[in-house]
Formats: structure tokens, sequence, C-alpha cells
């Protein structure tokens, strides 16, 4: 199993960080950048058309939450399940910049900041 370090290249395009996914400390994910299988994600997706390292980069959108991607039913069941305030993460990669965002998360040992 990987150990949580702080890596800019591990924070997703919705905010989540990587890093700290279980599925990508198992070996069994790549990261939400390279996970070629990841083109369900309305975000991944718009963040590339966009070239948006992630939602904090996008200036369509102050609250992203107000984006119908980053809004739809399939995020809004993940931030459910993992109990994940995403527009947080969004609002700390702002704040601190990605790899500030990055170094809080590997901190916490955490993927998302919670709700």
């Amino acid at each position: 199993m990987r150990e949580i370090v702080s890596d800019p290249k591990l924070v997703a395009n919705c905010g989540l960080y990587c890093g700290a996914c279980g599925s990508y400390l198992k070996g069994r994910c790549p990261g939400c950048h390279d996970n070629e299988k990841a083109k369900w994600c309305k975000v991944r997706s718009c963040c590339i058309e966009h070239t948006y390292a992630s939602c904090a980069h996008c200036t369509e959108f102050v609250d992203p939450r107000a984006c119908k991607y980053f809004n739809n039913f399939i995020s809004k069941l993940f931030g459910f399940v993992l109990r994940s305030d995403r527009a947080a993460c969004v609002e700390q990669i702002r704040r601190l910049g990605v790899q500030g965002h990055a170094d809080e998360m590997t901190k916490a040992r955490r993927q998302t900041i919670r709700r």
C-alpha cells in the first residue's frame, strides 16, 4: 500500500485529494487526472476541455455549486456517500493554491473536507 504524500498532481478536478483515496493508495486507481476510464465524470471532462487544473480555476462560476457539471446527480451521490464538501475543497484550493490544498489534505489524511 502506498503512503499518503503531498502531491499537487493528485488533486482531482473537483477538489478531492486522490493521494488519500483508498483506491489510489491500494494501487487500483491512478488518480483522477490519469484515469482514462473516468470519461463518465462531467467535472473532469469540463476541466480538460477548458484546460483547468481544477474547478478552482474556473472563471465562469464563483460558486462551483452553480455549475451543472459540478453539481450533477452523480456528484451529489458521491458527495453524500463520502460526506464530502467538494465546494469547500474548491474554496481551499482558491485560498491556498493546489500545493497548499494537497498539503492540508495530506496533513489531515483525508480525501476531502467533511460536511
